[in-house]
């Protein structure tokens, strides 16, 4: 699957070049923050898939622009994106093994609640291509435009990192302690093999772009959403990825 987003990122490419005049050709960079968070659909929710808030972490792109007339033009782009979420407080986490031994068979809780903190830290690479519309402002060196289109993604980092100290509590409101102490939460665990490496969505944005002679820098915001469930087992329920984005960039015009 990676190899095959690469020659699409690259077919794509090869293509446009062949059909646009050298100098309807843009190459830039963008760079920004991603605001990520993990949802959970209608079916198959739990403790564990919801409850998610937004995350920060880095966004950044190399990008080709191939116009085609002053309206549209076609915007290949390689993506670095920031997705996950992150939980602070109390929450449920699946009941450790050495505490249902403490229990009949079968009598153990599925899930129990301690107050800690856990972030789901997932990097993907993206490959969006975007139908990008702009609009000059009259005769000024501003423009502005909105840009949409499907993306393709590989999961290439998946770490769950999970922080403090608490008391296992086996409801969700935390009134029912069980005896122990405080456990620490404090780990970094590879979740990379329980998730799908290939995701596909839509990704969107409106910005304001400033002409400086033969190239431009530009300020955007908008988002991405995956439409597939990340999750490859159904035990921590089901989630999809998406994210919030705000970058700048530069672009040049050869």
């Amino acid at each position: 699957m990676k190899k095959l987003i690469f020659y699409l990122f690259f077919l794509s490419l090869t293509l446009l070049f062949f059909n646009v005049d050298a100098q309807n050709v843009a190459l830039g960079i963008r760079g920004g923050i991603s605001i990520p968070n993990l949802s959970a659909g209608s079916n198959n929710q739990n403790p564990l898939n919801t409850g998610y808030s937004s995350r920060l972490g880095p966004d950044v792109g190399v990008f080709a622009e191939f116009k085609f007339s002053d309206l549209l033009s076609i915007q290949p782009m390689l993506e670095y994106s920031s997705q996950g979420g992150k939980k602070n407080g109390l929450q449920a986490f699946p009941t450790p093994s050495q505490v249902s031994a403490m229990y009949p068979p079968g009598s153990a809780p599925t899930y129990l609640y301690a107050n800690y903190n856990s972030t789901a830290k997932l990097n993907y690479l993206m490959l969006p291509i975007l139908a990008k519309f702009g609009w000059n402002l009259k005769s000024s060196p501003l423009r502005i435009y909105v840009d949409a289109g499907p993306f393709f993604g590989y999961l290439i980092y998946a770490k769950q990192v999970t922080s403090g100290s608490s008391n296992f509590y086996t409801d969700p409101q935390g009134q029912q302690p069980l005896p122990g102490g405080p456990q620490s939460f404090d780990n970094t665990q590879d979740i990379k093999d329980q998730l799908h490496k290939a995701n596909f969505g839509i990704e969107g944005n409106i910005g304001l772009a400033y002409k400086i002679k033969k190239s431009y820098i530009f300020i955007e915001g908008g988002g991405n959403y995956g439409f597939l469930n990340i999750q490859k087992g159904t035990a921590n329920g089901k989630n999809d990825t998406g994210a919030g984005t705000v970058a700048v960039g530069y672009a040049f015009w050869l």
